[in-house]
């Protein structure tokens, strides 16, 4: 009888697993947000849904952005960030307002104004510059010893909020 039924459902659940397996490797994948670096806009252990077919290329200025920081002893780790730069670009915070190019940015998302300067940087090419939406309580590339995250290291753009369903939004 356990003979038949592995028989049976053998094939079905190894084809589900393999599936699965490459759903979550190249296609998308649910994350757990496990700091405030990006409050108010996505709260603390919120559950996201990251798509990972879209390349490093495709990625746009103020895109969530899941990655591998370039932070020694932690390059394991997945952050959560919003997207302010790539390669070519030059950044600069100063007077509370961040600068790209030498351009202001508007960022509707950031509630408090930052009470730091930085920069300016030039992001190399093949290169991102990250910073939280809670600027002032957030670790990002402002204050990693190495600023920038190599396009390698990027795991996906998060696309929505699902958990909890009271927090509900598409980026």
């Amino acid at each position: 009888m356990k003979k038949n039924l592995l028989k049976e459902w053998g094939p079905t659940i190894v084809l589900t697993l393999l599936l699965s397996l490459v759903c979550r490797t190249y296609v998308a994948e649910a994350v757990v947000v496990p700091s405030g670096s990006m409050l108010p806009t996505i709260q603390l252990q919120d559950r996201l849904l990251v798509e990972k077919f879209t390349g490093p290329a495709s990625l746009k200025y103020g895109d969530v952005v899941v990655f591998y920081p370039p932070i020694p002893g932690q390059e394991s780790q997945r952050f959560i960030k919003r997207l302010i730069g790539i390669g070519g670009d030059t950044i600069e915070i100063k007077n509370h307002t961040l600068y790209r190019n030498g351009v202001k940015v508007e960022e509707p998302y950031v509630k408090q104004k930052m009470n730091y300067d930085y920069g300016p940087v030039k992001i190399p090419q093949g290169n991102f510059f990250f910073l939280g939406d809670n600027r002032n309580n957030s670790y990002d590339s402002h204050l990693w010893p190495t600023p920038f995250v190599d396009q390698n290291k990027i795991v996906g753009k998060a696309v929505v909020t699902f958990f909890p369903f009271s927090d509900f939004k598409q980026f």
